[in-house]
């Protein structure tokens, strides 16, 4: 192992970073706060993007690819290089965001099990009860889980139905918010 291994960029790393921008940009559609009541908050943006990431890991672990498990990883890991950078530019303090991080992932591990698993199994209810009980502190508006549901739904065929091969340049489509929320 030489010097210049420690300095080899991660083959998947700039691809993790595009594909976990794109989730980013499709969690942050203002249709989810407006319409849906997503809460307009850290926790609500962190839920957000953490459902939009927890779908796109879910596509690219299950590719039979050997890339697919691999960008999964480097997607994940790109998220949580930006959360921990996002916390110390919003001032937490160098000792705390270790602590803190570890937290977000703890968080979002156990809502990508949830997801998972409620999709996998088709349960639509199940899905929208994990999105109500993460998404909104209280009592979610009207509709608002299961239309959250559907979208979560009709993003992950979406996201099936994209190749590998995209997917590993970093070119990862989400659908828009408005075609897949259906007033209740």
């Amino acid at each position: 192992m030489g010097l210049f291994t420690m300095f080899r960029r991660r083959p998947h790393e700039r691809a993790g970073f595009q594909l976990y921008g794109a989730a980013v940009a499709a969690a942050r559609d203002p249709l989810l706060f407006g319409r849906l009541g997503v809460p307009d908050t850290v926790e609500g943006r962190f839920d957000l993007v953490s459902l939009h990431v927890a779908l796109l890991i879910r596509r690219l672990r299950t590719d039979p690819d050997p890339r697919g498990p691999a960008l999964a990883q480097a997607v994940f890991d790109a998220m949580f290089a930006d959360m921990d950078l996002n916390l110390r530019e919003m001032g937490v303090g160098d000792l705390s965001v270790g602590k803190r991080v570890r937290r977000m992932w703890e968080a979002f591990h156990g809502r990508a099990l949830a997801y998972e698993a409620a999709l996998e199994a088709a349960d639509e209810p199940a899905l929208a009860e994990a999105l109500a009980r993460n998404v909104w502190v209280g009592e979610p508006p009207d509709g608002a889980p299961s239309r959250l549901a559907g979208l979560a739904r009709g993003q992950a065929a979406h996201l099936a139905g994209q190749g590998i091969a995209a997917l590993a340049a970093g070119e990862a489509a989400f659908l828009a918010a408005g075609g897949l929320l259906h007033d209740a």
